[in-house]
């Protein structure tokens, strides 16, 4: 694409607010060929089963344990007729598919030196794609990559929390899951007053602090919405450190939160690595 997805005005939105601050970036990806509802279904189609997620959209902002349904149908219909399946899909790590994988580095690079001036190398690239019937709604949770949403088509609102902040997600359940537990964060109607919401239009794209709460509802028509992500050595060893200390409260220590950026965890993070190296080994 001539001049690129993110003109001037948006490369420098990003070098003004990343790492840690969430922000809203213009961009020009809309009418890729890729990104049309048909390719995307055949996409869906051709990824492994552990690559595709889908259920029924009409949820609850806490799913609080409970697993959302299925919808009755296969991925594939589910999205060609998502104006009428009431669903929401989302397919995982589409840089399997060399297309797709091409597109998610195209993007990247227009942001990769800001990104490397900041947080270091940029890690394991990946890419999601998310399509969502109207009214529907991602229950609230975190991610644990520097997240850009690229929203592509209908509407939707996206209400963050703030960050490294327990209130919101507590630190045992950061533990649990980078020792292989899930994201999902319990909802309390209490914690609606501590979130912000970002409304998105076609065009516009918001960039995602990692592990920051959020839930997402969709608008009145059908919802598209890519994320391009990568993780970097500073999300790694937070990560790390979470796991640490999950060992620490396991044998009785109540273990301070890890450092957000700009600080560093390389010991508690070096103390994971070396555990998990002798586990190995066993």
């Amino acid at each position: 694409m001539t001049g690129g997805v993110f003109d001037e005005a948006a490369r420098a939105a990003f070098a003004a607010s990343y790492p840690e601050v969430p922000h809203r970036l213009a961009h020009r990806l809309r009418g890729h060929p890729l990104l049309e509802l048909e390719a995307l279904a055949q996409l869906a189609e051709a990824l492994p089963e552990a690559s595709r997620e889908f259920n029924r959209a009409d949820l609850p902002v806490g799913l609080n344990g409970a697993k959302a349904p299925a919808n009755g149908l296969g991925i594939g219909e589910t999205i060609r007729r998502i104006a009428e399946t009431g669903s929401w899909a989302a397919l995982k790590n589409i840089e399997q598919v060399p297309a797709y994988r091409d597109l998610l580095l195209a993007l990247l690079e227009e942001l990769r030196p800001v990104i490397e001036a900041r947080t270091g190398a940029m890690l394991r690239p990946q890419g999601f794609v998310f399509i969502t019937s109207p009214g529907g709604v991602t229950p609230y949770h975190f991610d644990p990559e520097h997240n850009i949403l690229l929203h592509l088509a209908g509407a939707k609102t996206m209400t963050l929390f703030p960050q490294g902040d327990a209130s919101y997600a507590p630190d045992e359940t950061h533990e649990g899951y980078h020792t292989g537990g899930g994201r999902e964060l319990f909802w309390r109607d209490e914690l609606a007053i501590g979130g912000t919401e970002w409304s998105l239009a076609p065009g516009e794209a918001l960039y995602v602090p990692v592990m920051a709460p959020h839930h997402v509802r969709n608008g009145p028509l059908p919802g598209l919405s890519l994320s391009i992500t990568w993780r970097s050595t500073w999300s790694f060893e937070e990560a790390d450190a979470r796991a640490f200390n999950g060992v620490l409260r396991r044998a009785g220590i109540k273990p301070c939160a890890p450092g957000r950026w700009p600080g560093r965890n390389r010991l508690r993070a070096a103390g994971w690595r070396a555990l998990r190296k002798l586990k190995v080994g066993r």
